[in-house]
């Protein structure tokens, strides 16, 4: 832990139910209205080992900005996975999206963060809680990102979301509302959760306004191959990022092996989250 930095467990409650969670705050924090990134963790996981993995502190640490890490409780999933399946936990007024951005909201307050530049990220049921929150709280969130997940509606109970985790279904894209930024993570030879899910993520995300398409390939300095596709609106704006990781499993790319579920010799999707995110500013 860096001089001055903070990692420490705070607890939220609504009408929705209660939540613990934990906040890094960087040693450059003053007081000044920093960024705020929500982290959700995938099944299994918990903050300290979504943390490790994604390394999310230490981009934090370098750039300034708040980290949140609600966590899942066993009493609420055994598999400690966000309920991105159940159609209670796809609404506005209750159930998960309304715990998740409480602490939002809460972190705001208590830091006197930045309340347009606040953004969520999650992995595998985290990226796919991440992607109902882009439809239930525009408002809230500036940005999001999804590594591994699945979009919104993509199921409405459990036997619907081994389908789509298979590659069952199609997903619509949203009609109305405002469209969030998102950015997308995918490894292609994900044998947990379909690759194709993060094609519906990003059609769910299109607007009706017609976006530039750039597809650039690249290869880490590890030998991992990648393709992303930007789409880019007419002030230049990238509104989505579709990055497809080839011969990448169900892993955080870029991340560490200190945490579960990680892909080293990936490209940092951490730092191209952070990087994404910070382009965009809620109105």
């Amino acid at each position: 832990m860096p001089k001055g930095a903070q990692f420490e467990t705070r607890a939220f409650s609504n009408e929705a139910g209660s939540r613990t969670y934990k906040v890094y705050v960087p040693s450059g924090y003053n007081g000044q209205p920093l960024p705020v990134v929500v982290m959700l963790h995938g099944c299994t996981q918990d903050p300290d080992d979504f943390a490790a993995g994604t390394r999310m502190n230490e981009v934090a640490e370098e750039l300034t900005f708040l980290v949140v890490y609600p966590c899942q409780p066993k009493s609420a999933n055994i598999q400690k996975c966000w309920n991105w399946f159940n159609l209670g936990d796809q609404r506005r007024n209750g159930g998960e999206p309304a715990l998740i951005a409480g602490i939002a909201d809460e972190v705001v307050a208590s830091f006197a963060a930045d309340a347009s530049r606040v953004y969520v990220a999650g992995l595998s049921a985290g990226g796919a809680a991440a992607a109902i929150l882009a439809a239930t709280h525009p408002d809230v969130f500036a940005a999001v990102g999804v590594h591994s997940g699945l979009a919104c509606g993509a199921a409405r109970d459990m036997p619907s979301a081994f389908a789509a985790m298979s590659g069952g279904g199609a997903v619509a894209p949203r009609g109305g509302g405002s469209i969030v930024p998102t950015i997308v993570f995918h490894g292609d030879a994900d044998g947990t959760v379909h690759p194709v899910n993060g094609d519906h993520v990003i059609a769910q995300g299109k607007p009706k306004a017609e976006l530039t398409e750039i597809v650039t390939r690249g290869e880490t300095p590890a030998g991992m191959g990648y393709t992303r596709t930007a789409h880019i609106g007419a002030g230049g704006e990238h509104l989505l990022e579709h990055w497809e990781l080839h011969g990448a499993g169900h892993a955080w790319s870029g991340g560490s092996r200190n945490g579960s579920f990680t892909e080293p010799r990936g490209p940092d999707a951490s730092r191209e989250m952070i990087r994404f995110f910070l382009g965009h500013k809620r109105q």
